[in-house]
Protein backbone atom coordinates (compact mmCIF):
# COMPACT_ATOMS: atom_id res chain seq x y z
CA UNK A 1 0.00 0.00 0.00
CA UNK A 2 1.50 3.49 -1.01
CA UNK A 3 1.78 6.05 1.90
CA UNK A 4 1.71 9.75 0.51
CA UNK A 5 2.79 11.29 3.43
CA UNK A 6 6.63 12.14 3.41
CA UNK A 7 8.39 10.24 5.70
CA UNK A 8 10.57 12.11 8.60
CA UNK A 9 14.19 12.92 7.46
CA UNK A 10 15.57 10.22 9.20
CA UNK A 11 13.51 8.00 6.19
CA UNK A 12 14.32 10.02 3.43
CA UNK A 13 17.94 10.04 3.78
CA UNK A 14 19.00 13.35 2.04
CA UNK A 15 22.36 12.96 4.11
CA UNK A 16 24.39 10.80 2.49
CA UNK A 17 27.59 10.40 4.79
CA UNK A 18 27.74 8.93 8.15
CA UNK A 19 29.16 11.67 10.45
CA UNK A 20 28.20 14.70 8.62
CA UNK A 21 30.52 16.84 10.53
CA UNK A 22 33.27 14.85 10.12
CA UNK A 23 33.06 15.14 6.49
CA UNK A 24 32.37 19.08 6.82
CA UNK A 25 35.47 19.50 9.22
CA UNK A 26 37.53 18.21 6.35
CA UNK A 27 36.19 20.66 3.89
CA UNK A 28 37.90 24.16 2.51
CA UNK A 29 36.27 26.86 4.60
CA UNK A 30 33.36 29.62 3.20
CA UNK A 31 34.89 31.91 0.59
CA UNK A 32 33.90 35.04 1.34
CA UNK A 33 36.09 37.02 -1.16
CA UNK A 34 35.49 36.76 -4.79
CA UNK A 35 33.22 38.94 -7.21
CA UNK A 36 30.32 37.81 -9.43
CA UNK A 37 31.66 36.71 -12.93
CA UNK A 38 30.40 36.38 -16.39
CA UNK A 39 31.79 34.12 -18.70
CA UNK A 40 31.53 33.51 -22.14
CA UNK A 41 29.31 30.30 -23.11
CA UNK A 42 31.62 27.05 -23.97
CA UNK A 43 31.03 27.93 -28.14
CA UNK A 44 30.97 31.32 -28.19
CA UNK A 45 30.85 31.01 -32.04
CA UNK A 46 28.08 28.58 -31.79
CA UNK A 47 25.71 28.87 -35.33
CA UNK A 48 21.92 27.95 -35.73
CA UNK A 49 22.14 24.33 -35.91
CA UNK A 50 25.29 23.11 -34.60
CA UNK A 51 23.35 21.51 -31.55
CA UNK A 52 24.84 20.70 -28.19
CA UNK A 53 29.04 21.71 -27.66
CA UNK A 54 29.63 18.46 -26.35
CA UNK A 55 30.46 16.74 -29.87
CA UNK A 56 27.33 14.49 -29.32
CA UNK A 57 29.21 12.67 -26.33
CA UNK A 58 25.24 12.53 -24.77
CA UNK A 59 24.93 9.91 -27.85
CA UNK A 60 27.18 7.47 -25.80
CA UNK A 61 25.10 7.48 -22.76
CA UNK A 62 21.40 5.61 -22.85
CA UNK A 63 18.44 6.83 -20.93
CA UNK A 64 16.58 5.19 -18.14
CA UNK A 65 12.84 5.22 -18.38
CA UNK A 66 11.45 5.39 -15.01
CA UNK A 67 8.24 4.84 -13.97
CA UNK A 68 7.05 6.70 -10.59
CA UNK A 69 4.46 3.88 -10.04
CA UNK A 70 6.96 0.97 -10.54
CA UNK A 71 5.92 -1.62 -7.88
CA UNK A 72 7.93 -1.41 -4.87
CA UNK A 73 9.03 2.30 -5.58
CA UNK A 74 8.56 4.32 -2.32
CA UNK A 75 6.94 7.78 -3.16
CA UNK A 76 10.34 9.46 -1.31
CA UNK A 77 11.96 7.98 -4.65
CA UNK A 78 10.38 10.41 -6.74
CA UNK A 79 10.18 12.97 -4.48
CA UNK A 80 14.21 12.72 -4.29
CA UNK A 81 15.00 12.31 -7.89
CA UNK A 82 12.37 15.38 -8.88
CA UNK A 83 14.52 17.65 -6.09
CA UNK A 84 17.71 16.44 -7.13
CA UNK A 85 16.53 17.17 -10.48
CA UNK A 86 14.52 20.34 -10.77
CA UNK A 87 17.17 22.53 -9.60
CA UNK A 88 17.60 25.69 -8.66
CA UNK A 89 15.14 28.13 -10.57
CA UNK A 90 14.59 25.63 -13.55
CA UNK A 91 13.85 26.89 -17.24
CA UNK A 92 11.16 24.62 -18.41
CA UNK A 93 12.17 23.74 -21.94
CA UNK A 94 8.84 22.48 -23.18
CA UNK A 95 8.05 20.40 -26.12
CA UNK A 96 4.66 20.30 -27.85
CA UNK A 97 2.91 18.58 -30.44
CA UNK A 98 -0.33 19.77 -31.64
CA UNK A 99 -3.20 16.65 -31.62
CA UNK A 100 -2.75 16.23 -35.60
CA UNK A 101 0.74 16.34 -35.85
CA UNK A 102 0.77 18.91 -38.06
CA UNK A 103 2.59 21.88 -35.76
CA UNK A 104 5.45 21.38 -33.27
CA UNK A 105 6.53 24.01 -30.63
CA UNK A 106 9.83 23.76 -28.63
CA UNK A 107 10.51 26.76 -26.31
CA UNK A 108 11.91 27.68 -22.46
CA UNK A 109 9.77 28.88 -19.84
CA UNK A 110 11.08 30.09 -16.25
CA UNK A 111 7.79 29.76 -15.08
CA UNK A 112 8.03 26.13 -14.20
CA UNK A 113 8.24 24.52 -11.03
CA UNK A 114 7.39 21.21 -9.12
CA UNK A 115 4.45 21.21 -6.71
CA UNK A 116 4.18 17.67 -6.04
CA UNK A 117 5.65 14.28 -5.87
CA UNK A 118 2.64 11.86 -4.99
CA UNK A 119 1.42 12.06 -8.15
CA UNK A 120 4.19 14.42 -10.00
CA UNK A 121 2.82 17.53 -10.41
CA UNK A 122 4.56 20.74 -12.54
CA UNK A 123 3.06 23.73 -13.53
CA UNK A 124 3.87 26.43 -16.16
CA UNK A 125 3.27 29.69 -16.17
CA UNK A 126 2.18 31.41 -19.72
CA UNK A 127 2.09 35.05 -20.43
CA UNK A 128 -0.67 35.89 -22.03
CA UNK A 129 -4.00 34.84 -21.99
CA UNK A 130 -6.18 32.04 -24.50
CA UNK A 131 -6.71 34.74 -26.92
CA UNK A 132 -3.47 35.40 -27.69
CA UNK A 133 -1.95 31.97 -26.68
CA UNK A 134 1.71 30.86 -28.76
CA UNK A 135 2.16 27.51 -30.59
CA UNK A 136 3.08 26.25 -27.15
CA UNK A 137 0.21 26.46 -25.44
CA UNK A 138 -2.08 25.78 -28.18
CA UNK A 139 -0.53 22.85 -28.65
CA UNK A 140 -0.74 21.93 -24.98
CA UNK A 141 -4.14 22.39 -24.77
CA UNK A 142 -5.04 20.46 -28.02
CA UNK A 143 -3.30 17.58 -27.67
CA UNK A 144 -3.13 17.76 -23.57
CA UNK A 145 0.14 16.56 -23.61
CA UNK A 146 4.19 17.96 -23.24
CA UNK A 147 7.47 17.12 -22.08
CA UNK A 148 9.41 19.00 -19.61
CA UNK A 149 13.34 19.00 -20.30
CA UNK A 150 15.87 20.45 -18.14
CA UNK A 151 18.09 22.91 -19.95
CA UNK A 152 21.76 21.92 -18.98
CA UNK A 153 25.44 23.78 -19.42
CA UNK A 154 26.31 21.27 -23.01
CA UNK A 155 23.01 22.94 -24.66
CA UNK A 156 22.47 26.31 -23.15
CA UNK A 157 23.30 27.87 -26.38
CA UNK A 158 20.58 26.10 -28.72
CA UNK A 159 18.33 25.88 -25.73
CA UNK A 160 17.88 30.00 -25.44
CA UNK A 161 17.79 30.13 -29.59
CA UNK A 162 14.39 28.51 -29.56
CA UNK A 163 13.37 31.48 -27.79
CA UNK A 164 13.87 33.32 -31.52
CA UNK A 165 10.92 35.20 -32.64
CA UNK A 166 11.33 33.38 -36.47
CA UNK A 167 7.93 33.39 -38.34
CA UNK A 168 4.96 31.62 -37.97
CA UNK A 169 5.89 27.79 -38.95
CA UNK A 170 9.59 27.55 -38.50
CA UNK A 171 10.91 24.89 -36.76
CA UNK A 172 12.69 25.74 -33.73
CA UNK A 173 14.34 21.67 -33.82
CA UNK A 174 16.08 22.69 -37.27
CA UNK A 175 16.67 26.25 -35.64
CA UNK A 176 18.46 25.00 -32.87
CA UNK A 177 19.77 21.55 -34.44
CA UNK A 178 18.68 19.54 -31.17
CA UNK A 179 17.73 15.92 -31.04
CA UNK A 180 13.68 15.23 -31.14
CA UNK A 181 13.63 11.71 -29.16
CA UNK A 182 10.38 9.48 -29.17
CA UNK A 183 8.95 8.94 -26.18
CA UNK A 184 6.69 6.02 -24.65
CA UNK A 185 3.25 7.84 -23.21
CA UNK A 186 3.00 11.08 -25.27
CA UNK A 187 3.01 11.92 -28.36
CA UNK A 188 5.43 14.67 -28.66
CA UNK A 189 9.51 14.54 -28.89
CA UNK A 190 11.86 14.96 -25.77
CA UNK A 191 14.89 16.10 -26.04
CA UNK A 192 17.79 13.78 -26.36
CA UNK A 193 20.30 16.39 -25.21
CA UNK A 194 18.55 16.87 -22.01
CA UNK A 195 20.18 14.59 -18.74
CA UNK A 196 16.45 14.81 -17.72
CA UNK A 197 13.25 15.22 -18.90
CA UNK A 198 9.80 14.41 -17.91
CA UNK A 199 7.12 13.04 -20.06
CA UNK A 200 3.27 15.29 -19.16
CA UNK A 201 -0.47 14.78 -19.56
CA UNK A 202 -2.03 18.11 -18.93
CA UNK A 203 -5.01 17.93 -15.98
CA UNK A 204 -6.32 21.62 -15.92
CA UNK A 205 -5.43 24.91 -17.15
CA UNK A 206 -6.69 28.51 -15.28
CA UNK A 207 -6.30 31.92 -16.74
CA UNK A 208 -5.55 35.32 -15.21
CA UNK A 209 -6.73 38.80 -15.78
CA UNK A 210 -5.07 41.85 -15.01
CA UNK A 211 -5.32 43.18 -11.44
CA UNK A 212 -4.74 47.04 -13.54
CA UNK A 213 -6.35 46.30 -16.29
CA UNK A 214 -9.98 44.70 -15.50
CA UNK A 215 -10.67 42.08 -18.67
CA UNK A 216 -7.68 41.97 -20.11
CA UNK A 217 -6.16 38.36 -19.75
CA UNK A 218 -2.58 37.70 -18.30
CA UNK A 219 -1.60 34.80 -18.03
CA UNK A 220 -2.75 30.95 -18.08
CA UNK A 221 -1.45 28.53 -15.72
CA UNK A 222 -1.10 24.71 -17.09
CA UNK A 223 -0.84 22.07 -14.36
CA UNK A 224 0.61 19.07 -15.94
CA UNK A 225 0.69 15.59 -13.99
CA UNK A 226 4.53 13.77 -14.90
CA UNK A 227 3.83 9.89 -16.21
CA UNK A 228 7.22 9.10 -16.48
CA UNK A 229 10.57 10.43 -16.16
CA UNK A 230 13.69 10.28 -18.28
CA UNK A 231 17.20 10.10 -16.71
CA UNK A 232 20.55 9.56 -18.80
CA UNK A 233 22.23 6.80 -16.78
CA UNK A 234 25.50 8.43 -15.89
CA UNK A 235 23.69 11.17 -13.81
CA UNK A 236 21.62 8.38 -11.99
CA UNK A 237 22.19 6.76 -8.85
CA UNK A 238 21.76 2.88 -8.58
CA UNK A 239 18.59 3.05 -6.46
CA UNK A 240 16.90 5.77 -9.30
CA UNK A 241 16.49 8.33 -6.59
CA UNK A 242 18.97 11.27 -7.09
CA UNK A 243 20.60 12.86 -9.94
CA UNK A 244 24.02 13.77 -10.25
CA UNK A 245 24.65 17.78 -9.56
CA UNK A 246 27.60 17.64 -11.83
CA UNK A 247 26.46 15.81 -14.77
CA UNK A 248 23.11 17.80 -14.76
CA UNK A 249 24.80 20.72 -14.69
CA UNK A 250 21.42 22.79 -14.65
CA UNK A 251 21.25 26.47 -15.87
CA UNK A 252 19.36 28.84 -14.16
CA UNK A 253 17.04 31.60 -15.03
CA UNK A 254 17.82 35.30 -13.62
CA UNK A 255 16.39 38.71 -14.53
CA UNK A 256 16.90 40.30 -18.34
CA UNK A 257 18.92 37.87 -20.27
CA UNK A 258 21.28 36.39 -17.42
CA UNK A 259 21.46 33.17 -16.62
CA UNK A 260 23.88 31.12 -13.43
CA UNK A 261 25.46 28.58 -13.70
CA UNK A 262 25.35 26.00 -10.53
CA UNK A 263 28.98 25.88 -10.01
CA UNK A 264 29.20 26.10 -5.83
CA UNK A 265 27.17 24.26 -3.51
CA UNK A 266 26.95 24.06 0.21
CA UNK A 267 25.22 20.78 2.56
CA UNK A 268 23.51 21.31 5.20
CA UNK A 269 21.54 18.80 6.90
CA UNK A 270 18.15 19.14 8.17
CA UNK A 271 18.27 18.71 11.76
CA UNK A 272 16.35 16.25 14.04
CA UNK A 273 14.52 17.68 16.80
CA UNK A 274 15.50 14.85 19.26
CA UNK A 275 19.58 16.02 18.31
CA UNK A 276 18.88 20.17 17.75
CA UNK A 277 16.66 20.53 21.26
CA UNK A 278 19.76 19.32 22.93
CA UNK A 279 21.31 22.58 22.59
CA UNK A 280 17.86 24.81 22.32
CA UNK A 281 16.42 23.87 25.82
CA UNK A 282 19.68 24.47 27.53
CA UNK A 283 19.18 27.95 25.81
CA UNK A 284 15.92 28.82 26.67
CA UNK A 285 14.71 28.46 22.73
CA UNK A 286 12.27 25.83 22.88
CA UNK A 287 9.74 28.72 23.67
CA UNK A 288 6.08 28.17 23.18
CA UNK A 289 4.51 29.72 19.88
CA UNK A 290 3.04 33.49 20.57
CA UNK A 291 0.44 35.62 18.27
CA UNK A 292 2.71 36.88 15.37
CA UNK A 293 6.06 34.79 16.19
Amino acid sequence: MRVSKLPSEHHVKRNPHGNFKEVESSRVDWRQEGSWTIYKTKNPDWKPGQGSNDDGEWKNHKHIPIDPYQDGRPATFNYKLLISAIIPRPIGFVSTRSKDGSSTNLAPFSYTQVINHDPPIFIIGYAGGFDKAKDSLRNLVDSGECTINIISEHYLEAANASSVNAPYGVSEWALTGLTPMECQDVKCSRVGEAVFSVEGKLLETKEYESRATPGKRTGVLAIIEGVKFWAREDALNEEQNQLDTNVLRPMARLGGITYARVSEGVEIPRPEWDEFKKDAEPAGLAKPKADGQ
